[in-house]
């Protein structure tokens, strides 16, 4: 219980600051374009160094529960000082050294769980109910934050955020014990009938690793072109957007757990592997499609893509790597921020030659990701 609250009120902070984080700097701060863009790509690439630095750390030592904590405090003091400070060098400053050690708490959260509940079946289907705490936290998280800054403006939503982070700290310090150091397996000269789950190779896992930001481009780039779209090509509006990309976080949380339960039978890498394939498809029907009706029956093939990438991609990674959990982990949650920032460039791309051109861009690059997988089989 304490860990699903932990994994709720950090998904909440994250739901609530990272969708109006352009609105405030354009705002409350009046930064312009440049600007903008820069503290947009200067807050991913900080965030990937310290959760990097932070996952490697974790995996040399029992102290994954103050790592979270410390973690939690960082967010703290980042939320607590962007509820004040309005100069934009200083924000910079913050985002770079205190938001960028607070995202490290998602991915050691994500490691915590593996090592206190283990693999195998059981390790699966708990880190997929994990996810969908996450997901839920996604559904509500944009419209408290809104609820906020129409009451009391981004002094309130950042305030409520920090509360948010102390509160993570302070279940994970009286709730969370520290567990012990993730076994390394040895296996026994004597015995040779007995597999154990021994590392793959470095270059194995970076070829991973390259699938997945591929994978998380594309996936990050068709949530950007999804209102443009709407409005250019369909004649849609803000209201249509919202309730597509909402039906799909709906829809996401049964599909987690559904597939979180079957992948004992069928294999964490068999699903994992139908993801992109099922990504690549919904990719093509919204490029093909003719309304808004369309776009959100297709949002079943949406939700099933990113259940299967997002709720078994971390047992996935977990595996290629059971010895550290944390680099495991981070590596995971690091595809994110590096596919937004390889996606934005795509997204100009696509509003110069056009929408429909920008799905099926990230239907290739989904597939790739996918061909990057296969081309060498993980034991």
């Amino acid at each position: 219980m304490p860990l699903s609250l932990v994994f709720l009120a950090v998904g909440l902070s994250m739901a609530m600051m990272f969708p109006f984080r352009a609105l405030f700097l354009t705002d409350a701060v009046h930064a312009g374009p440049v600007l903008v863009t820069l503290f947009l790509i200067v807050a991913p690439v900080s965030g990937v160094v310290a959760s990097s630095l932070i996952g490697r750390l974790s995996d040399t030592g029992p102290y994954r529960s103050r790592l979270i904590v410390a973690a939690a405090l960082a967010g703290v003091v980042g939320s607590g000082l962007s509820a004040f400070v309005r100069n934009y060098w200083v924000l910079l400053i913050v985002t770079a050294t205190a938001i960028a050690v607070s995202t490290a708490a998602l991915p050691q959260l994500f490691a915590y769980a593996r090592v206190v509940v283990g693999g195998g079946d059981r390790g699966t289907f708990s880190v997929s109910v994990l996810r969908t705490l996450m997901s839920a936290s996604w559904v509500a998280g944009p419209l408290v934050a809104a609820i906020l800054i129409e009451v009391g403006g981004y002094v309130l939503i950042f305030s409520v955020a920090a509360g948010v982070f102390l509160a993570v700290a302070l279940l994970t310090q009286f709730g969370l014990p520290e567990p012990p150091p993730a076994d390394v397996p040895v296996p026994d000269p004597e015995i040779r009938a007995v597999p154990t789950a021994i590392d793959v190779s470095e270059g194995l896992l970076r070829l991973n690793f390259a699938a997945l930001i591929l994978i998380q481009t594309a996936a990050t780039l068709s949530v950007q072109l999804l209102p443009l779209f709407v409005n250019a090509d369909l004649n849609g509006d803000v209201r249509d957007t919202g309730f597509i990309l909402g039906l799909c976080a709906f829809l996401e949380i049964p599909l987690i757990l559904a597939f979180g339960a079957l992948a004992g039978r069928v294999g964490v890498r068999r699903l994992f592997l139908i993801g992109p394939l099922v990504s690549a498809l919904y990719l093509g029907t919204v490029a093909l499609s003719a309304g808004t009706g369309q776009v959100a029956l297709a949002q079943l093939l949406n939700a099933s893509g990113i259940a299967l990438i997002q709720g078994i991609g971390i047992t996935y990674f977990q595996d290629l790597i059971p010895s550290r959990p944390g680099r495991a982990s981070t590596l995971f949650s690091n595809a994110f921020p590096i596919g937004s920032t390889v996606a934005a460039p795509l997204l100009g791309v696509a509003q110069h030659v056009g929408y429909r051109f920008g799905f099926a861009t990230a239907g290739v690059l989904s597939l790739a990701g996918l061909a990057l997988l296969v081309t060498r089989r993980t034991r």
